[in-house]
């Protein structure tokens, strides 16, 4: 084609075919995930010392940011919101998305709907590793981003990868996870089954994990995955994560449960404890943690207000769920008064000429000789 972008009439168009009440869905999922994300605005301070010495941060919104919205196996409006909105929030002025087209030519309606309702026209109907390096270099259509978010299949994660210096990036990110720890013997069984099946369903090597404290809960919750799995839509998509990389582990206490959870750092972390507010301490590594038998992992997929793009592949140990602070930078403000650069500037010298950075402690003698040679006149 001429162009990749799709032309916002059909952004327009696919928002006005939505149904009504999937409409009102999307707008107040969207009203939730907004609300929640300018909790996380953070400002610029500028602090001013009684000797006219100003110390503080600047905070700017990246240029430009690229989304990719995924669409192979499936429809994803709900990745859609979780990146833009948090873009919007911190003030990014330029949103490109990128989404592989279907039989049509285009993205899935639903992610043409959900830019439009957002008020985002730059839409590309491009996917895979080649959207993201349209992204990272531009091209003749496609023009440059400072930044990509959004998740991928491991082509996209992969050209992520290897753009990252060229533009910044979100995450490496890997297959989906789910834990689910439960010291709870009135706890349903049919939760524990659906609430693992609700990531085993995304990709073969999604991951999803049972630890429980009780045999039998394990051994009910095993019977009826095997009876139920053959049944479902995706079966051999969950077959095949049930066969790579899923487990049913029966700990000892709750202390070993904890001593799991904060060594594999799930994506989603759900805690059906008899007390599980009292037991939130006690997770130190957990990108979303779902607390109680009424807070099931697609309660925060779609509803809840926080971002539901979060770190995998044990990443929780030192990464965070998507936020507005991905979408901005600080700079450092310094501007030193005369007075407080001649009370410290013999210490800056002498800090410098330790390191042998005799140029360093230069640029701040000339400025002391010259304050000393004005002092004298």
């Amino acid at each position: 084609p001429e162009s990749w972008l799709v032309p916002k009439p059909l952004l327009t168009e696919a928002l006005e075919n939505l149904d009504h009440e999937l409409f009102h869905i999307l707008e107040e999922a969207a009203d939730n995930i907004m609300f929640f994300h300018e909790r996380q605005k953070t400002e610029s301070q500028l602090d001013f010392s009684p000797d006219g010495t100003v110390l503080g941060w600047k905070v700017t919104p990246v240029d430009s940011v690229g989304i990719y919205i995924p669409g192979g196996r499936a429809a994803y409006p709900s990745t859609l919101l979780m990146n833009v909105i948090p873009a919007q929030v911190a003030g990014v002025p330029r949103i490109a998305m990128v989404s592989p087209p279907g039989p049509s030519g285009l993205p899935h309606q639903l992610v043409m709907a959900s830019a439009a309702l957002m008020g985002l026209e730059e839409l590309y109907s491009v996917g895979g590793a080649q959207s993201i390096g349209a992204l990272a270099y531009g091209t003749e259509s496609i023009q440059q981003v400072v930044k990509i978010t959004g998740p991928g299949n491991a082509y996209v994660a992969e050209a992520k990868r290897q753009v990252f210096g060229t533009v910044g990036i979100d995450s490496f990110a890997g297959p989906s996870e789910i834990m689910v720890v439960c010291d709870r013997d009135d706890i349903p069984v049919e939760y524990l089954v659906r609430d693992m099946l609700s990531q085993a369903e995304h990709d073969p090597d999604a991951r999803a994990v049972l630890v429980t404290t009780s045999a039998k809960q394990a051994k009910d919750v095993s019977k009826r995955l095997k009876k139920l799995v053959p049944t479902l839509p995706r079966r051999e998509i969950i077959e095949a994560s049930f066969a790579n990389r899923s487990a049913i582990i029966v700990a000892e206490d709750l202390e070993e449960i904890f001593e799991v959870i904060n060594e594999l750092a799930p994506e989603h972390l759900e805690v059906l404890t008899k007390q599980p507010f009292e037991d939130l301490h006690r997770i130190r590594n957990a990108g979303a943690i779902f607390l109680g038998p009424n807070s099931p992992e697609p309660v925060g997929d779609y509803f809840a207000g926080p971002n539901h793009t979060l770190p995998t592949s044990g990443s929780a140990k030192f990464s965070s769920p998507l936020g507005v602070q991905d979408f901005v930078k600080t700079s450092s403000v310094i501007s030193y008064s005369p007075e407080r650069l001649v009370r410290q500037g013999e210490k800056i010298i002498r800090f410098a000429e330790e390191e042998q950075l005799f140029a360093h402690a230069e640029a701040i003698k000339v400025r002391l000789k010259k304050q000393q040679a004005a002092k004298k006149l």
